[in-house]
Parts: structure tokens; sequence; C-alpha cells
């Protein structure tokens, strides 16, 4: 017979725990959505050949993707995870998107 976790623990055990669980759980979320858009630049390179007309819907899709790689590097060093090398090879990070890695910057699309 198991009995649940929050029974025997006192109230700061249980808090710990439920951060792990979050850190732990925002962090598949930001590998996820790094694989997702990692995915729609490789698929967007593949469905276009080069022109000088693909290139800017590309930028998006690679600031995109460095959006998605810079979340997830923050997500993993509250982790406590600093080693990154193993992080790029693994997930195939181009460097361009290694390069891109930031914040997203807003830009307006309509002009006052």
């Amino acid at each position: 017979m198991s009995r649940d976790f929050r029974l025997d623990r006192v109230p700061v055990d249980v808090l710990a725990y439920e951060l792990a669980e979050e850190r732990a759980s925002a962090l598949g979320r930001m590998g996820r959505a790094l694989e997702q858009a990692l995915a729609k630049l490789r698929e967007f390179d593949a469905a276009h050949p080069p022109s000088e007309a693909r290139q800017q819907a590309r930028r998006v899709l690679v600031r995109e993707a460095g959006h998605a790689l810079w979340m997830f590097v923050v997500q993993r060093e509250a982790c406590g995870l600093r080693n990154n090398r193993m992080l790029m090879r693994d997930y195939g990070v181009p460097g361009e998107v290694q390069l891109s890695m930031g914040p997203m910057i807003a830009t307006s699309t309509t002009s006052s």
C-alpha cells in the first residue's frame, strides 16, 4: 500500500518537491519548443530553394529558433545544467541559430 508523498513531509519539503516537478516540466516544454522551432527551420530549408525572396521568412524562423534556444538554455541553467555544448550537439542546433540566441525583440508591423 503506497502512501502519498505529501502526507509524510513537512510543508517545506512538499514545496521543494513541487518546485522541482515544475522545473522539470518547464524544461521539457522548452526542449519540445526548441525541437519544433528547429524542425520548422529544417522543413522550410528543404521546401524552399535558396532565393532572395525567401531570406526574410527564413530570418524570422532563425530568430524564433534562437529565442526557443535561449528559453531552453535559461531553463536548463535554472535546473543547474550549465554545460550547453552537448545540448547544441544533441539537438543539432545550427551555428546561425546559436548566434541569434536571445530574447525576441518586438517589431512593429505598422507605421505611425
